[in-house]
């Protein structure tokens, strides 16, 4: 299954918020590249160009689905294929940005380090990941896929996202090449269309490596039991909505002068 762009975007306005929260949070460059670290379809990207316009901006992904749409919404921008788990990057850059890109690595604070130490003078990392593996939205994946219907694909197998670590972990880390750090949460409250409209969000994000495990004629009936267990923890609300709690966490690292 390749990453979906379009999939991604059904939920654009609400993806988009944390990236826009995070960016009003940096502070002005100095001179040098900027880099939107697991750019997806370019929607955090434009952002960044909007922010910088005197910036040269390049966007970087590991999936050809998202470049491609990040290239069509942003035809004068740069997009490379990269993966960051093993994506040198290049000395006196002035920012690395990335929105909800970094829980999938579980070494990622050796590159977020990394990338701190690799920024110009005054230069900013700043990243946004989900930290919502205690949510009955991705609880119920991994009880859906231990249940009797589906254990024989998923036993023995890891599927699930780490937790996060504590954030006095990144201060601790970051703090060896940065001046200065501010790390925070925020719970974002989506008001949905109804359950079924929750798998669809996750179906981009976290519901899919699940349903990549399974072979593609079983696909719908794991998300059938998904879809019957998120509506038993979601209820409807008195307008027929149901409201998605999303916890993010947020670090803004700046390099020391």
């Amino acid at each position: 299954m390749a990453w979906s762009a379009s999939q991604y975007l059904k939920f654009e306005d609400e993806r988009t918020r944390p990236a826009r929260d995070l960016l009003a949070q940096v502070p002005e460059l100095p001179p040098g590249p900027a880099f939107d670290l697991g750019c997806g379809p370019g929607n955090s990207t434009e952002l960044i160009q909007q922010r910088f316009p005197d910036a040269s901006v390049s966007g970087l992904d590991s999936d050809e689905n998202m470049l491609l749409a990040a290239a069509k919404r942003l035809p004068g921008l740069t997009f490379e294929k990269a993966d960051l788990a093993t994506w040198v990057p290049p000395k006196g850059a002035s920012l690395f940005y990335g929105n909800a890109v970094f829980q999938w690595l579980p070494n990622h604070l050796d590159i977020l380090e990394r990338l701190t130490a690799s920024l110009a003078p005054g230069g900013t990392l700043a990243v946004q990941m989900p930290d919502n593996v205690d949510q009955p939205s991705h609880v119920l994946m991994e009880e859906t896929a231990r249940s009797a219907e589906f254990n024989d694909v998923f036993k023995g197998r890891t599927i699930r996202r780490n937790p996060l670590p504590a954030p006095s972990v990144y201060v601790e880390r970051l703090s060896r090449h940065a001046a200065h750090i501010e790390v925070w949460h925020t719970i974002y409250y989506h008001r949905l269309a109804n359950a079924e409209a929750i798998v669809e969000w996750v179906k981009a994000t976290g519901l899919r490596p699940y349903l990549e495990a399974l072979p593609a004629e079983r696909r719908s009936a794991f998300e059938t039991a998904y879809t019957d267990r998120i509506r038993d923890a979601y209820p409807a609300l008195s307008d027929s909505r149901v409201l998605l709690r999303f916890p993010r966490f947020f670090v803004v690292a700046v390099r020391a002068d």
